[in-house]
């Protein structure tokens, strides 16, 4: 690489940032950081194996986020949106916690083996989060996932950190003339609302969050695959 600094090498380094980060959170909420919880060390040895393996460059990339990490899922393996058995078989990491393919990291396998495969998708995406932390609330004395965008007194406190790390996450070298939001809803609305003031990026096209696709509309699944892979391609409706 002659020296220059790779996209991986920015992409940890912001996630060791992370390890750092305290936020401060209404009653009832907890934050899940998978870069300073008791799985650090493996998420760290997942996770560096990860963008080596696929970020090895200083090519720009554009951003696909999510609004936030699941408790089961990114909260555990520390890389965005992977299956667990994939991420195994790519790094050769096993990873702890995460026993089954989550519906989301199913969806999304499968638009990205049609885009043309592992490779020449992360060539050239990131996959990210508004929140790069995950949230959990109390409801009824267990713990269940929550979006940054539930309580209004949650997204007050957690603005300045959403709109920083956004900044930050352009220092991957990210290519913004087009950010992808999963999540057409809230946090698409959240996101433009933001990018109105801060100019992040040219355009931001909303996807149907594979939650929303795998879970209530089986049976459109094609037509929303088929619609990712519109926009990725830049044919978007």
């Amino acid at each position: 690489m002659n020296g220059s600094v790779t996209v991986a090498r920015r992409i940890l380094q912001f996630n060791e940032e992370l390890a750092e980060t305290t936020l401060e959170l209404p009653p009832g909420f907890r934050v899940i950081n998978p870069f300073s919880g008791p799985q650090k060390e493996r998420v760290r040895e997942v996770t560096t194996a990860f963008y080596n393996k696929y970020y090895d460059d200083d090519k720009p990339r554009r951003l696909v986020l999510g609004s936030s990490p699941a408790r089961r899922g990114t909260a555990v393996t520390g890389v965005p949106f992977e299956d667990a058995t994939l991420l195994e078989s790519d790094t050769g990491v096993e990873i702890d916690g995460y026993a089954v393919s989550r519906p989301s990291a199913g969806f999304l396998h499968d638009v990205i083996s049609r885009y043309g495969g592992r490779d020449k998708f992360y060539a050239d995406f990131v996959m990210s989060f508004v929140c790069p932390l995950g949230l959990v609330r109390t409801n009824k004395g267990k713990e269940v996932n929550c979006n940054y965008y539930e309580n209004k007194k949650l997204l007050e406190l957690l603005s300045s950190f959403l709109v920083d790390t956004l900044e930050r996450q352009l220092a991957f070298g990210t290519d913004t003339s087009v950010c992808y939001c999963i999540g057409s809803g809230e946090n698409f609305a959240f996101l433009s609302k933001v990018n109105e003031g801060q100019r992040f990026f040219q355009r931001i096209v909303p996807l149907e969050h594979p939650r929303f696709i795998t879970q209530y509309n089986r049976d459109r699944k094609e037509e929303f695959t088929e619609k990712y892979l519109r926009a990725f391609r830049g044919y978007s409706d």
